[in-house]
């Protein structure tokens, strides 16, 4: 299930319609895309990506995004630990951090302008777009099993600015 989460007043959002209007208000859009064809959970990446060709090539098109590919990170992959540090602390980036969940789920979460952290659990259909310069980190854990499609405007991908604020340590489980 989909849910937003504040943290520090309590306050949980789990119907996705209001998950998204909470978002959109911050500037964070989310939607729910569909495969074009079913998957199984051994299709490679040129499979995934031709199910939802129909969503990535207007989406990429518009935004004029260069690239994309496949994540699939689970309990058994190599240095998952390492992996797994590398996202759990707050970074930005110069360009949009786009993420569409094919399979597992995973934590984003988000320190805003005005210092109001949520985190956002999202699970297969959810697709997010974490605004350039948006403070923010992700947690693999509990499941430590996301597939996902990452879009970049960059062709070399995935650029982290840690901003070292240890705001993310505190919100650690």
């Amino acid at each position: 299930m989909t849910l937003l989460t504040f943290p520090d007043s309590g306050v949980r959002i789990d119907q996705f319609e209001a998950i998204q209007a909470a978002l959109a208000e911050r500037g964070v859009p989310l939607s729910r895309w569909e495969a074009a064809q079913p998957l199984q959970d051994d299709d490679d990446q040129a499979t995934i990506l031709a199910a939802y060709e129909h969503e990535l090539k207007p989406f990429m098109s518009a935004g004029g995004y260069q690239s994309c590919d496949v994540i699939n990170v689970h309990a058994e992959t190599p240095n998952l630990e390492t992996i797994r540090e590398k996202f759990l602390s707050e970074h930005t980036h110069s360009e949009d951090e786009v993420r569409f969940f094919v399979d597992g789920q995973g934590e984003f979460w988000f320190h805003f302008e005005d210092g109001v952290v949520a985190s956002l659990m999202c699970q297969r259909g959810d697709f997010l777009s974490v605004p350039k310069g948006t403070k923010h980190w992700f947690e693999l854990a509990p499941a430590y099993h996301v597939k996902a499609i990452r879009i970049f405007t960059n062709p070399d991908g995935w650029v982290a600015q840690y901003t070292d604020s240890g705001t993310d340590l505190r919100y650690r489980q």
